[in-house]
């Protein structure tokens, strides 16, 4: 290896734990805030558009988080727990060829989301309650976020590649830099500017096709020089990588569509309450959701150090950065959970001044929020388990949460209980989610022969 490529991996090997962590997930978590308040910044200048328009955005919102989770979380841990196993194991050669396979693993994966969403939006979003100008403009911007959605799956599949090799600071630089230009961007294309013309509902998705298609021709540049710790080459088609990805990332899948499934759950049940309660439990829904990406900015650098801890055969440190990460992780978002509780109107007030869908959303926060910590340390310890390759009990946990919270809220609707109910119910599942991961690090998942040394770093 160059000499940078080496102090890649001995900062994930041998760096004492806060300084690793430190100098991973801070530019991470960083990069993830600001992601997310590009997020943010869509949803107030949707709001400017009315009540209608913010309806919209909460049905494709789940679908929009689902694919992040998919291409981020599911796909990109499992590429960067792949190549840094490779790397920690000193295969660079194999990580070389895991590359090239995790961008026709994303091309592949972005494909149904361009057939059903990009092509078929108005059947996906009447069935979940969407009429009228909700549907129009669900429709509207769906078309463009998921027509060009092969753009986002690789935005997040370069990142993870170069996330395995100990690389922190390219993708930051790429995602901080086109985030800001995206919120700029989505401004003047949702509400106009000067000249440029108001694209209304269709204008933040416009602008984020745009900006993370340059951030994928920056990370792209990158890898195909001889400055990566991995080198991006066109080639063969293999099942050895393919199964190294997919065996993490097709089981990862059904944990990001059980998280995503979720809300789409409770916001299908909440839509028979009306528009008001489905813009209400929209951005406090979305709010939850965007806890994850938050996370991730933690998660990202664990399944990256845990990945090639194990590779090493460093098992007992691998378990220490896990629970390290899940301890900032808890303190970051229960942090947002106790602020949105005691303050919702932070939240909300930036959204809309319907007092109906106002309600409804502080309602949901006073609920649910107070459990952010729990979720958020649950959702750290999960990308901690991406890195050891072994995720049946970490899914399993997920699965059962989504089931949950389903019944609880079929149950509401066919009893006619009011929104408290189902909004415990998805308070007990935050729980459940973050003891349930918990209690997978005393799984078999974690506990390989811990006597095997470790490898030196080439």
């Amino acid at each position: 290896m160059t000499e940078a490529k080496s102090r890649h991996m001995d900062l994930l090997l041998n760096a004492p734990i806060p300084s690793l962590l430190w100098r991973l997930a801070a530019p991470n978590v960083t990069a993830t805030v600001i992601l997310t308040a590009v997020t943010v910044a869509d949803a107030l200048f949707v709001g400017f558009l009315g009540t209608a328009a913010l309806a919209s955005l909460a049905l494709v919102f789940p679908f929009q988080t689902l694919t992040q989770m998919m291409a981020g979380g599911a796909i990109g841990g499992a590429v960067t727990s792949a190549v840094a196993r490779a790397l920690g194991a000193g295969d660079r050669e194999h990580a070389n060829v895991l590359a090239w396979h995790a961008v026709v693993v994303a091309c592949g994966m972005a494909l149904p989301f361009v057939i059903v969403l990009g092509l078929l939006p108005a059947t996906v979003f009447a069935l979940l309650g969407g009429s009228g100008d909700v549907l129009n403009g669900a429709v509207r911007y769906a078309q463009i976020a998921f027509g060009g959605v092969i753009v986002t799956w690789l935005f997040y599949v370069l990142a993870a590649i170069l996330r395995g090799t100990g690389d922190i600071a390219t993708p930051v630089r790429a995602i901080i830099a086109t985030s800001l230009l995206q919120v700029g961007l989505s401004g003047v294309l949702t509400l106009g500017f000067g000249p440029v013309p108001s694209f209304g509902i269709m204008g933040p998705a416009i602008a984020m096709v745009l900006c993370q298609g340059l951030a994928v021709a920056y990370m792209a540049v990158h890898l195909f020089g001889s400055g990566a710790g991995v080198q991006l080459r066109f080639g063969g088609l293999r099942l050895r990588p393919f199964a190294d990805i997919m065996s993490v990332g097709a089981i990862g899948l059904v944990h990001s569509a059980a998280l995503a499934g979720t809300v789409v759950v409770v916001t299908a049940l909440v839509g028979t309450y009306g528009t008001a309660a489905l813009a209400g439990y929209g951005l406090g829904g979305r709010l939850e959701l965007m806890l994850v990406p938050i996370v991730f900015g933690i998660g990202g650098a664990l399944t990256a150090s845990v990945g090639a801890n194990f590779g090493a055969g460093q098992f007992a440190r691998a378990r220490r950065i896990a629970w390290a990460g899940a301890g900032i992780a808890m303190c970051m978002t229960g942090m947002i959970g106790f602020t949105v509780t005691a303050l919702p109107g932070v939240w909300l007030d930036r959204f809309t001044a319907d007092p109906d869908a106002y309600a409804i959303g502080a309602l949901y926060l006073a609920i649910a929020a107070p459990f952010y910590g729990i979720f958020g340390g649950g959702q750290a310890l999960y990308f901690a388990s991406q890195g050891t390759g072994r995720l049946v009990l970490p899914v399993t946990v997920s699965t059962s949460r989504f089931a949950l919270i389903a019944i609880v809220g079929s149950i509401a609707i066919a009893q006619k209980w009011d929104l408290s109910s189902m909004f415990v119910g998805v308070a007990v599942g935050l729980v459940f989610m973050g003891v349930g991961q918990a209690l997978c690090l005393f799984g078999p998942g974690w506990r390989p022969d811990d006597r095997l040394p470790a490898r030196a770093v080439s």
